[in-house]
């Protein structure tokens, strides 16, 4: 078949199909929806799937590649209440002598500890019922993104003497002092009906991972202790190493030291956890792998009942125009021009189902970005060529059976079907 006559065959293909869709409204527009919602759940996850990657890249690059922490849990430990269940809860955590103590490592460059709580925010009328309030150790600009303008970081003496001093990031100051704050650094507000002087301003590119798009209020870490009731056991500690020192160089350090200083003998077993970037992303690709095998198994199934749709609609279409291919046939036209014309129509069909998911996934996308900032959610290239992958595999795997059918048509039998 010469290449104009594939083209004409198409577009026919092409109008036959409308015609079809436009004649069969309801029936089409079911096989449309069920193939569309499938292709929907892929291109929205696929979008927030890349968002969320985007995010935790940016959480490691702030942080550091090399970055590493010690707490006193498993990463997304789990625990039933029981010593088997969930035995490092009897593990001490990292005391501030030895947080110092680590700092003075040759092979780390800087290290910060950190205890998130909530607070009760207000200024005048204007209030933030729960507010994220970070507590630091001094130094903790050097593991922290961001940076902080106008104003300054707490001091060494505010932090001892558990000053009341506080940093606020751009939603808490647009929450407390209103849209046309710029600059909050000297003002005092009050966190739990105790009066804060604000010493900053402080501006960090929000993450899905590391709090997202909320009020966050920082404070000296003594402050913290001397003022809440947390569990100072559950301090997070970054650890960065030097510059010119391998991570695990600085981590073999690390361990070492903390043995040494907590007495563990070689059989026994580490009293603290060591958490690497590497096992984070182990465990954030679990996480999204999981989400993912979902949201493949819930599109599959609309592909699914949209593909049954196509082959019940394509086979209808085969027996309303049984006489057609028959007059066609007898007029010279062979199995594969009649194969062809029935597969371009059930490719037309899903195409339209993928088209109007994709658009939706796509719009999904945009609002997503624009509720979550935190999650920069937008579609990949991938899932473009996904789409069009999808509409052309699904309408030939679906379309070929009703397809052979009308090309195997005996022209006789079919001049006389009535």
């Amino acid at each position: 078949m010469a290449l104009s006559a594939r083209i004409g065959a198409m577009l026919e293909g092409v109008e036959i199909a409308l015609d079809a869709i436009r004649a069969n409204k309801v029936r089409a527009g079911l096989t449309i929806l069920g193939i569309a919602i499938g292709v929907f759940s892929v291109t929205a996850m696929a979008a927030a799937i890349y968002g969320f990657n985007q995010g935790f890249a940016k959480d490691i690059e702030s942080a550091g590649a090399t970055t590493f922490f010690v707490t006193r849990w498993p990463i997304f430990a789990s625990c039933d209440g029981t010593d088997e269940g969930c035995p490092w809860r009897h593990n001490p955590g990292t005391s501030f002598a030895e947080l110092t103590a680590i700092g003075r490592l040759p092979s780390v460059q800087a290290v910060s500890g950190e205890i998130d709580f909530n607070g009760s925010f207000k200024n005048g009328d204007h209030a933030l019922s729960s507010a994220q309030l970070t507590a630091y150790t001094p130094g903790w600009e050097q593991m922290a993104g961001g940076d902080i303008a106008p104003g300054r970081s707490f001091t060494i003496q505010e932090n001892a003497s558990a000053a009341r001093v506080v940093m606020l990031n751009d939603i808490a100051v647009k929450g407390l002092f209103g849209d046309s704050a710029t600059d909050p650094v000297g003002r005092s507000i009050t966190i739990d009906n105790s009066p804060y002087e604000v010493i900053g301003y402080y501006h960090y590119h929000p993450s899905f991972f590391a709090g997202g798009e909320h009020a966050i209020g920082i404070i000296p870490i003594e402050t913290m202790i001397r003022h809440y009731k947390v569990n100072v056991k559950d301090i997070w500690v970054s650890v960065r190493p030097a510059a010119d020192v391998p991570r695990d160089q600085a981590i073999d350090d690390v361990v070492a030291f903390l043995r040494g200083a907590r007495g563990l003998r070689p059989a026994v077993k580490n009293n603290f956890e060591i958490i690497t970037q590497d096992r984070l992303f182990q465990a954030y690709n679990k996480t999204i792998g999981v989400i993912g095998l979902v949201t493949l198994v819930l599109s599959g199934v609309g592909l699914i009942v949209g593909g049954v749709g196509v082959i019940g609609i394509m086979m209808i279409s085969v027996t309303e125009r049984t006489r057609e291919i028959g007059v066609r046939k007898a007029l010279g036209a062979t199995r594969f021009v009649i194969l062809f014309q029935f597969l371009v129509e059930a490719v037309t069909l899903t195409s339209i189902g993928v088209a109007i998911g994709f658009v939706g996934g796509w719009l999904a996308a945009i609002a997503t970005r624009m509720a979550f900032p935190a999650i920069p959610a937008s579609v990949p290239p991938l899932a473009v060529a996904l789409a069009i992958v999808t509409s052309i595999i699904t309408g030939i795997l679906f379309g070929v059976f009703p397809a052979i059918r009308a090309s195997r048509l005996d022209p006789v039998t079919a001049l006389r079907y009535e």
